[in-house]
Parts: C-alpha cells; structure tokens; sequence
C-alpha cells in the first residue's frame, strides 16, 4: 500500500472510517505514516491529532476503541478507508457516529419496503392489498407465503428465469408481510443468520 503523502503538504491523509459490519460510516480522521504503521502493528485504529499535534488512538481514554479490519487505499492512493469494528461509540459526544447517527445496518429498498408495510399494517386503507391481508389475519398470511414458496418452486425447475424472479420477488414480500404480522422484522432474520456465521 503506497500512500501518495506529497499530495497533503502537513503529510496527513483523510481516512474514512467505516464499521465493517453495518457499513456504516463513523468518522473521518487523518493519518500520517506513523500513525498508519502503528495501527497496522496494533490492530486499533490509531490517528495523528492535529489538536493535540501527536499521535492518538481512538479509545485511549473511553475505552471505546476502533478494532482494524481492513485498510484500503483510494484510487489517487490519497486516502484511506479503514474498515473496523467499533467497541463503543465512535464521537466524543457519545453517539454511534460523528454525525448523530445510530450505527445499525442498513438494507437500503429492503427497509424502504418494510417502513410501507409497517404503515399498511398500522394504517390500513380500504384499496391496500397489504391491509387486507393483515385484516385477514395471519392464517391468511402464512398461506400467502406457503402459496408463494411453492410457486416459486415449481418456477426453479423451469428454465424462464423471469418467472423464477419475480415469484421469488412474490415470496420475500409476502414473507415481510409474515415478518411483521409476527411482530419481527428483517433484520431480526438476518441477525440469527450472522449469528449462525460466527459458530
């Protein structure tokens, strides 16, 4: 990894970080070569202060630390991102980011969806085909998703890959739809999965 100091005049490079996990950014802090190697030897993500003009790694007072992943380099090989898992809060002010966010992951469409089905279910309208199916109960819904799972079945052994898609398109919605009925959600599923990665 050849970082281009020359382009920073004080010999500082940005580095983003990131938590390795959410993907959710923390900080921005700057580093210089010393800085760098020390996190690399100690694995915890050490800066260059440039209000205590030394060398700082996060944590050294909180505790609450920056444990190393990864460390990549930008495409002008001008700044860094430094992948971590965070033990803590990352700012000082004591929030999961710098920027008053909460360090959770993130589906991007997939929470969209769901955020519309929670307010179908909790506000249900006469024209909404989700309200209706939460009106009908969660027998209903469970058979929605065992209707939709065997259809998508029947379309995995075929080979028009369009219909294989959009049942199992089918099948995800309706298995929200069950999610929320059953008072969980898609991160709740995904947490047992990483759980399962771990062991």
């Amino acid at each position: 990894m050849t970082i281009d100091f020359s382009k920073h005049p004080d010999g500082l490079v940005p580095a983003i970080v990131q938590d390795a996990n959410t993907k959710c950014v923390l900080m921005l802090g700057y580093m210089n070569h010393e800085a760098i190697t020390k996190t690399k030897e100690t694995q915890k993500v050490t800066f260059f202060s440039r209000s205590k003009n030394r060398l700082w790694t996060k944590g050294e007072e909180s505790g609450h630390i920056l444990n190393l992943i990864d460390m990549v380099l930008d495409c002008d090989r001008d700044a860094l991102l430094i992948k971590v898992l965070p033990k803590g809060p990352t700012c000082h002010k004591g929030d999961d980011t710098c920027w008053g966010e909460s360090n959770t992951p993130s589906y991007g469409f997939l929470n969209a969806l769901e955020e519309v089905i929670a307010d179908r279910k909790n506000n249900p309208s006469d024209n909404s085909y989700v309200a209706s199916l939460f009106i009908k109960g969660i027998n209903k819904i469970a058979q929605k998703v065992g209707e939709e799972a065997v259809e998508t079945v029947i379309e995995a052994k075929d080979t028009n890959s369009d219909l294989f898609l959009n049942e199992s398109a089918d099948l995800l919605f309706h298995f929200m739809i069950l999610l929320q009925a059953k008072g969980h959600t898609f991160a709740d599923v995904v947490r047992i999965l990483e759980d399962r990665k771990k062991g």
